[in-house]
């Protein structure tokens, strides 16, 4: 594999790329990780307001019955909401502030939307410069063998590669308990998959916690949203 990047989360997850791109990494937030102390970043105000109960209402997406978000639950900061651009970058670019859980898509006249994540715990993040390669509704979860190793319960997703459709098969099907969420946005980095994610959550109380495998999690109405604005090919800085 050409501009190889070795990390720990990529040893883990090396054997497991797709030549479509469709793979994914665990992406799943463990039951016995600790909730990290989060320490609330002072916030301008919005420049809009959105009504969070429409936001988070539950809806049907492409026959799936997306449950409501207790959003009352959902520290403020978290929610959806139109900002200043803060980041230092030009329109049309997604930043994740790991430091404070946010996620920005900027937009014209310094205006951005901002969204609160989840990510990965010490030893599977990722940063850097790459790009939004691929999307996905209601995507496929692939969870690396390392993972059924050490969960042998999940043995009935594991992923075969089929030669002769170049394709992988297995995995677990779209739904609401699927880890990937309602969307996913797949990013590459000088066109080789970082095996890195923006993708949706059905564990909305994990918003503003580290505590994942590695990927970038957001509510599923919030990715609903992101993945409608968001054209393939733009860049995203994760710092």
């Amino acid at each position: 594999m050409k501009n190889e990047m070795i990390s720990r989360r990529r040893l883990l997850e090396l054997g497991l790329v797709s030549t479509a791109g469709a793979m994914l990494a665990g992406c799943t937030t463990p039951t016995t990780a600790p909730a990290p102390r989060v320490v609330p970043t002072p916030s301008p105000a919005p420049l809009s307001n959105i009504n969070w109960a429409q936001a988070y209402s539950g809806r049907n997406d492409a026959g799936y019955a997306l449950p409501a978000i207790p959003f009352d639950k959902v520290p403020e900061r978290f929610r959806r909401q139109e900002v200043r651009n803060t980041t230092g970058e030009g329109a049309g670019k997604l930043i994740v502030q790991t430091g404070d859980h946010f996620l920005y898509y900027t937009l014209p006249r310094g205006r951005a939307m901002r969204y609160g994540v989840g990510l990965g715990r010490e030893g599977f993040e990722w940063s850097g410069r790459g790009e939004v390669k691929r999307k996905a509704e209601w995507p496929r979860w692939h969870p690396p063998a390392e993972m059924i190793d050490r969960e042998p319960e999940l043995e009935e997703f594991r992923t075969t590669y089929n030669a002769a459709t170049d394709t992988w098969e297995g995995g677990m099907d779209p739904g609401l308990t699927n880890p990937l969420g309602a969307r996913a946005l797949y990013i590459y980095q000088d066109g080789v998959d970082t095996l890195y994610r923006l993708h949706g959550s059905p564990e909305w109380w994990s918003i503003g916690k580290s505590v994942s495998s590695g990927c970038v999690r957001l509510m599923n109405q919030d990715i609903i949203d992101l993945h409608s604005r968001v054209p393939s090919g733009t860049e995203i800085i994760v710092r």
